[in-house]
């Protein structure tokens, strides 16, 4: 059994993940946990769940998440009550911040006592521990209670780490992490302080000291103060030329150095260690990563992908191409209607071929809260962050960011992930050049397949079958086992879109006095099924709504008249009689919102031409009276 915090919060047996009911759930596994071996009162445990009012249910609720999980996690984790709380005891299942904590405790003493290469090779494991920000995917309630104590642990130990890396004369390979790092927490004056050590043991002063400046005008501006006594000491030792070398440098005897500490993304704190990357024969290395402030020998491994769902159900077919894509001589493109799951699959396969790209995998939802395109300049900075450029390296200009980019992939195998692309001329800036990284990309639009050289995966619905795993691993089997016809009736009114069958899903385990049929029930009212597909951040209008958004005016009103007809079936001439234009104009129209996504086409025997037919969510969101209520 492994039991992870670090990340998001899991549970694996035997190798298998073990499904858990969303945040909820999560929560309640996570502060068991964290509880230690103690008794967690059903206090505590309440205001973890539900905040300071919780539903009149609570107590029926939280008795129902306690037991799903002793069902769940099986016999070898002993779950109990204890008088007016729960305790849990893991016996010797491996869990991951007991793990972490053990590591940087034995790392931090040996630190201490000068075992320097036992430090930097214990708080090295614990640092490859963390896979993501602790306590993802619980309450906002356990994660502000715990996750600043996780995090600060983590920065503490990632210090002791190069503390121990310093002292064992690998500065230049520290350079690149420390710099993101002090980016990313330009507060801590020890980080800053390290940083600078690096960057004068390297032959760069001038550098060491812009940093220190740097960080004296952020003190100032922030907080009102001036740094402390130490760096202030750091600072003169580096003028005067005085600081001391590495206290016990290395001697090496080997050509590949051993790995630099845990490299750590903007988006993802804490993901896997740095692995040296060997440029082919013959190619040289390019004069522009020396003055990005990189290491050639010794570059960062970015990992900034968000974890696959747990719960993934279906896509064997398309997984299989898209893994043979991947692991050849082409990326791939993954298109489909909103709501089909093309990130989830997209993010699944990218953890399968991990061991594929050994040098990183860059992430960018190219898509910005509001449903506009995010600008590639902004990507390409996020890019050649993780990729270890040094922030005020990073060139200005749109031009410059993408031949630094393509030239920093040109040697190196990564797989770069572009979620919600727009159309191609939007990703066409950010594929990778030459070389052996590979690109996987997600959008609406079909014509993403005019990007040349990438596969194209089409999704569409959920096999019947498939559709009900996933309503089962989200909601739990039991729930539905009960009522099958009633699990029929929610996936065909979710059009058995994964989206849509995760929403109701997760209704369904947010509302255990419901059973399926009662939902079943709910959905089948037209009025209030987009209403019913809404929970917290999952909301299926809110992504048909981006699709939409992108239509031209004209195209949504008359998307609107066509689809208030109610009509299954739909051919130019129909539309042209509807929306009084010619024939020719009517299927260009029709033609358009295949290209979106919101309409299906096919041809029909005896058919004059094709034949059209909106999906039922697409129908009912684009007529004219939709007005969702609110949750």
């Amino acid at each position: 059994m492994d039991l992870r915090i670090l990340g998001a919060v899991a549970a694996e047996l035997d190798g298998r993940p073990v499904p858990l009911d969303g945040s909820k759930q999560r929560t309640a596994l996570a502060a068991l946990l964290l509880a230690e071996g103690t008794v967690l009162s059903d206090e505590r445990l309440t205001v973890l769940l539900w905040g300071c009012r919780p539903p009149a249910t609570s107590t029926r609720q939280l008795y129902t998440y306690v037991s799903r999980l002793r069902t769940r996690l099986g016999p070898r984790l002993c779950l109990e009550r204890h008088g007016t709380g729960y305790r849990m005891d893991i016996g010797d299942a491996a869990f991951d911040g007991a793990a972490f904590r053990g590591l940087a405790a034995a790392g931090r003493a040996d630190l201490l006592a000068r075992r320097y290469q036992d430090a930097e090779r214990r708080l090295h494991q614990a640092l490859g521990l963390w896979h993501g920000p602790a306590l993802t995917g619980v309450t906002d309630q356990l994660r502000e209670s715990e996750g600043p104590q996780l995090e600060e642990a983590r920065l503490a130990a990632l210090e002791d780490h190069a503390e121990a890396a310093l002292a064992l004369g690998r500065h230049t390979e520290l350079i690149p992490e420390l710099t993101r790092q002090v980016a990313l927490q330009p507060i801590r004056e020890r980080l800053r302080g390290q940083l600078m050590t690096a960057l004068f043991r390297s032959g760069r002063q001038a550098d060491a000291l812009a940093v220190h400046d740097r960080g004296s005008e952020i003190l100032a501006g922030e907080l009102g103060i001036d740094p402390g006594s130490a760096l202030r000491a750091l600072r003169q030792e580096i003028l005067t030329g005085t600081l001391a070398p590495p206290e016990a440098p290395e001697r090496r005897t080997a050509t590949v150095s051993p790995p630099a500490p845990a490299a750590t993304s903007p988006a993802e704190p804490g993901t896997s260690p740095v692995s040296p990357a060997i440029s082919p024969p013959g190619r040289p290395a390019f004069p522009a990563t020396e003055a990005a402030g990189l290491s050639d020998r010794h570059p960062p491994v970015p990992a900034t992908l968000p974890a696959a769902p747990a719960d993934f159900v279906g896509r064997t077919t398309e997984n299989r191409e898209l893994l043979a894509a991947l692991r050849g001589q082409r990326g791939a493109v993954i298109t489909g209607p909103a709501g089909t799951g093309k990130s989830a699959l997209a993010l699944r396969t990218a953890e399968q071929c991990r061991e594929d790209f050994p040098q990183g995998r860059l992430y960018a939802d190219l898509r910005t809260a509001d449903g506009g395109p995010r600008a590639p300049r902004e990507v390409l900075g996020w890019f050649l962050s993780a990729l270890g450029v040094a922030p005020e390296r990073i060139p200005a200009t749109l031009d410059e960011r993408i031949q630094l980019y393509r030239t920093l992939l040109s040697t190196r195998r990564l797989l770069v992930v572009l979620d919600n692309a727009l159309d191609d001329a939007h990703v066409r800036l950010l594929l990778p050049g030459e070389g052996p990284s590979r690109t996987l990309i997600t959008g609406v639009r079909s014509h993403l397949a005019s990007l040349e050289g990438l596969r194209m995966v089409r999704l569409g619905p959920l096999e019947p079958a498939e559709a009900g795993q996933l309503l089962a691993a989200v909601a739990g089997a039991e729930r539905l086992a009960a009522s099958p016809e009633a699990a029929a009736r929610i996936a065909e009114s979710c059009d058995r879109l994964p989206l849509a069958l995760r929403i109701a899903a997760a209704r369904l385990a947010a509302h255990p006095h419901w059973t399926a049929g009662m939902l079943a029930d709910r959905l089948a009212r037209p009025g209030r099924r987009l209403a019913e597909l809404r929970l917290g951040s999952l909301d299926l209008t809110s992504g048909l709504r981006n699709v939409a958004d992108q239509l031209h005016p004209a195209d949504r009103t008359a998307a609107g008249t066509l689809a208030a007809t109610g009509l299954t079936r739909l051919t130019a001439g129909d539309a042209a009689a509807l929306l009084g234009t010619a024939a020719d104009e009517a299927e260009e129209l029709l033609e358009r919102l295949v290209d979106a996504q919101l309409l299906d086409a096919w041809s029909a025997e005896g058919a004059n031409g094709l034949c059209y037919r909106f999906p039922p969510l697409v129908q009912l969101f684009l007529q004219p009276r939709h007005a969702p209520a609110p949750c």
